[in-house]
């Protein structure tokens, strides 16, 4: 399912002394299947952006498609719309309500209209797509699960409605490194597996070189940068200017060019790294 954003434009409080312009005439297409990591610092709009996706917020200006579905500031297919784009805010586990995992899954695609005979299977999909043992766990309170099982269910509640677009704000705010590893791993493959577009908000420069295809940056309510991660991040000094850093690993190669190495820029994730400078190493000791 593809998006397509043309002159976007949103003010928070018009006509007030506290009027701020929070999206600048921003023209954005997504196509279907894309994974799309959006970066920039606080205030850059990424967050008032995300939620014009799903109906949240309407247009000032400008429209937004999705697929058939034209959402303005005079009209908008609402409850379409949000069936077909599933936005995970951050730490959705503060949203978590009912008494057990089941129920929690279970309530959207209830909400919805799912018939009643379908519902286990599809609450068992949602939680084998981001790795949750139905047995262990579905009978369980929310609170009693560890951070990235509550993230993780979060997650699977939006998945159950089988939305096309998936939107992630922060996913992986919080969570300890091997939670934050995980999930990156299982929305990596659910990408892979189901091909529906994703797009994700972060501040990690790392995520995005691990995830995304292609990355858009933010800054002063309008896009600066829209490309492949590996051009983005050879702007160094831009990204910089704005607030914003390159991926550790690009960091790496870098210094390890000025010491004495060839290794390829376009290098941003740890096992691209890995690959090269043993394969660098090899042919200065042959």
């Amino acid at each position: 399912m593809s998006i397509k954003i043309e002159n976007l434009k949103y003010i928070y409080d018009p006509g007030t002394p506290y009027e701020l312009v929070a999206l600048d005439d921003i023209n954005l297409e997504i196509k279907s299947g894309e994974i799309v990591g959006l970066i920039g610092h606080t205030g850059s709009g990424k967050s008032t952006l995300i939620q014009h996706l799903n109906g949240l917020l309407k247009p000032a200006e400008g429209s937004i498609t999705v697929d058939n579905i034209i959402l303005t500031k005079e009209k908008g297919q609402l409850r379409e719309l949000r069936k077909n784009v599933g936005l995970v805010f951050q730490y959705p586990e503060y949203q978590l309500f009912e008494e057990t995992v089941y129920k929690d899954i279970a309530f959207g695609p209830r909400n919805i209209g799912v018939p009643e005979e379908e519902i286990d299977g599809v609450v068992r999909d949602a939680m084998a797509h981001v790795g949750l043992d139905f047995d262990q766990i579905s009978e369980k309170a929310p609170f009693e699960l560890s951070g990235g099982q509550k993230r993780k269910v979060a997650i699977a509640g939006v998945l159950a409605m089988k939305p096309k677009v998936l939107i992630l704000d922060e996913p992986t705010a919080g969570l300890d490194p091997k939670s934050r590893d995980e999930l990156i791993e299982y929305i990596r493959l659910l990408h892979e597996k189901e091909q529906i577009t994703i797009l994700f908000v972060t501040h990690s420069m790392d995520e995005v070189a691990r995830l995304a295809n292609r990355l858009i940056v933010m800054h002063k309510s309008k896009i600066v940068f829209d490309d492949l991660p590996k051009k983005v991040f050879k702007e160094v000094e831009t990204l910089q200017n704005i607030g914003l850093d390159v991926p550790e690993v690009s960091k790496l190669v870098h210094q390890l060019n000025q010491n004495g190495f060839k290794l390829n820029e376009d290098i941003i994730t740890l096992k691209s790294a890995q690959d090269a400078i043993l394969s660098a190493l090899r042919s200065k000791t042959c």
